[in-house]
């Protein structure tokens, strides 16, 4: 591993001058409150700047200007909700730079990601605008032939979107434009370490020319407090969550008392099988993106390592190698792989994992170790178990951090990669096709990526089964998840 130096000061001053939406963004107007929030470089942990600490009484404000908004938004044509979200898109790239500059000061993921994330993120803009007026009915005789079926296809209604502080880019984008298109108002919930990113995106609706009302952003330190109020509104007809497990059962209990329509992408547990046909170069150059991108702070994330005995050794030496080889620093310095992690309480606690599991036995190939000097930087991790029981598998580490453990059959790798209450990403490597498709249909999963370790894309449908979640973002599903089916029966 290798440490690169913080960048030149001026830079991050200069950062600064971006992060001019410090306010909550309500009925077209940003708005201030009496009390303020700081927020950290997790590569520095120096204070960047504050923002708008919203509470209850604001949150309840944004959700009169959606509802008030929300009749007028849903008769908008489609083609005119296209074209609002391709002026949205096109103001979005217009400030690339400070997306990507931002991104990167206040989560610390590597500027090279920061654009990857920005450039994603404007295509899922453009995605929705082009299924925008692609929304459709249906007509159809009634099986008795005496009466006509019609279908159409509504908005769901105000929805509240909270986003999480891994993607804070990719997430408020994936989210707003869906519901937009759909015909939606919407109250986003920034991340609280994260909200400047969020601001910014809000800041292209509002310049792009979306009606008072139409989308709305609340920044808040008492989440619970402000998600709690909006969810006993009847007003509120769908939210939709990345985050936690944990924090998705409680929404998901508040929903119920409403019957609200709800999106959740939650924890995962990604099992990465590497089988003994694989070609292991491919695998271990996926496996260090799927791994290390963003400090290992994803949800998709490659979780455990699953490698079959023939190809063990071989996969674990060169993998061993190229996570050495990864440049851990500030994400504003040329050829930085791995940034900082997003807080000192992720890295103290991703630091006791890495410390009880090598006390239980595990083997330390690299890494496990917080790095000296400021901010929250830890050092890509490589532990090696002897066996599938180790409580670590059961978790999802969320850090720079990878677990390796060995089988013996295919079953085996299937079984292992299945033994967790959780089910969003799996990725398996391969040479064989069918068994490429084979082990894809069996794995408990709602992703699979097969000889890739990244599969986000506008076009696909990317959510998780078991304990990771309900619904789809992205692709056609997640249009629909923001409308509702009314049927007539006509008779002619």
């Amino acid at each position: 591993m290798a440490v690169s130096p913080s960048p030149d000061t001026r830079t991050t001053a200069e950062l600064r001058g971006h992060l001019v939406t410090r306010t909550l963004f309500i009925d077209g107007r940003w708005v201030d409150t009496d009390s303020t929030f700081d927020v950290v470089d997790p590569a520095t942990g120096e204070v960047i700047g504050s923002v708008a600490d919203g509470r209850s009484e604001h949150a309840a404000a944004a959700l009169d200007a959606a509802s008030a908004a929300q009749a007028d938004w849903a008769a908008v044509s489609p083609r005119a909700r296209a074209e609002l979200l391709h002026s949205a898109h096109d103001v979005m790239k217009s400030h690339a730079d400070a997306f990507i500059d931002v991104l990167t000061l206040e989560s610390g993921k590597p500027r090279t990601e920061s654009a990857g994330e920005f450039h994603l993120s404007t295509q899922f803009l453009r995605w929705f605008a082009e299924q925008a007026a692609h929304v459709h009915g249906s007509y159809s005789p009634a099986s008795a032939g005496d009466f006509r079926i019609i279908t159409r296809q509504d908005p769901i209604g105000p929805s509240l979107l909270i986003t999480p502080w891994n993607f804070p880019l990719l997430m408020p984008a994936r989210k707003i434009s869906a519901a937009l298109a759909a015909g939606c108002t919407t109250v986003v919930k920034s991340a609280g370490l994260t909200p400047f990113t969020a601001a910014l995106m809000t800041q292209v609706f509002a310049e792009a020319g979306f009606p008072p009302g139409v989308v709305n952003l609340i920044h808040t330190t008492t989440s619970g407090e402000v998600s709690s109020a909006l969810m006993a509104d009847p007003r509120l007809r769908k939210v939709s969550f990345t985050g936690s497990t944990g924090a998705g059962r409680v929404l998901l209990g508040q929903a119920a008392q409403n019957i609200m329509g709800t999106s959740m992408e939650l924890g995962g547990n990604g099992p990465f099988l590497v089988l003994d046909d694989a070609d292991v170069d491919a695998a271990v150059e996926h496996a260090i993106v799927c791994k290390f991108r963003n400090a290992g702070q994803a949800c998709v994330a490659a979780n455990r390592i699953i490698l079959q005995s023939g190809i063990a050794d071989e996969f674990t030496a060169k993998f061993v190698a190229a996570t050495r080889a990864l440049v851990v620093g500030n994400g504003f310095t040329d050829g930085v792989d791995v940034g900082p992690m997003i807080s000192e309480k992720q890295r103290a606690e991703v630091h006791a994992d890495v410390t009880d599991a090598v006390a239980g036995g595990a083997e330390l190939l690299t890494g496990g170790a917080v790095v000296d000097g400021p901010g929250y930087f830890y050092e890509p991790t490589v532990l090696r178990f002897s066996g599938t029981t180790h409580p670590l598998a059961c978790k999802e580490l969320f850090a720079p951090a990878a677990t390796l453990f060995t089988v013996d059959t295919v079953d085996e790798a299937v079984a292992f990669a299945n033994d967790t209450d959780m089910g969003l990403a799996a990725y398996v490597f391969t040479r064989d096709l069918s068994l490429a498709m084979t082990v894809a249909e069996r794995l408990e999963s709602g992703m699979v990526g097969v000889n890739r370790g990244v599969m986000s894309d506008p076009a696909a449908p990317f959510g998780g089964i078991k304990n990771s979640g309900l619904g789809r973002e992205g692709g056609h599903d997640a249009l629909h998840e923001f409308l509702e089916t009314k049927y007539i029966a006509l008779t002619v």
